[in-house]
């Protein structure tokens, strides 16, 4: 591909966007959100915890209600997520976290729009719910949703 000055201009903007991204206080939020979680050892602990209970359910997902540790297992996923999903620390983390995400997905909209109705972009926090479809559409296009 031949550069053009076109691309080179788009390529500087998109730059500057990443930048004005990562400059932003929502980003900044992000970032602090972040780091306390990793300092804080009750959130730390309750993640290594969760991660653990989930590697054991993953493995009980392979047989489903037929596991005979199913109801236990199931039972210790729920609880274990309900106590990671109260620390504070990970509840700050995670509005952090879609507060960015949103922010993303109105950047990826407004660029997708500028060029054309008609290119798909990331709705309502669409990049963080699974639709089971797998096209990447959020469900939109009319396949397995």
């Amino acid at each position: 591909m031949i550069a053009t000055m076109e691309y080179v201009d788009i390529l500087d903007k998109s730059e500057q966007l990443g930048s004005m991204v990562m400059d932003s206080d929502i980003m900044e939020a992000y970032t602090n959100s972040q780091k306390a979680l990793h300092k804080d050892k009750e959130a730390q602990k309750l993640i290594r915890d969760f991660q653990h209970i989930k590697e054991q359910y993953d493995d009980v997902q392979r047989f489903g209600r037929y596991h005979p540790d199913y109801n236990e297992i199931m039972k210790k996923v729920r609880a274990a997520k309900r106590e990671m999903d109260m620390n504070d620390k990970v509840a700050e983390f995670k509005i952090a976290e879609r507060n960015l995400q949103k922010l993303l997905d109105e950047i990826s909209r407004y660029v997708a729009q500028s060029v054309s109705e008609q290119v798909k972009a990331p709705q309502e926090g669409a990049a963080l719910t699974d639709s089971g479809c797998g096209c990447g559409s959020g469900g939109g296009c009319g396949c397995a949703s």
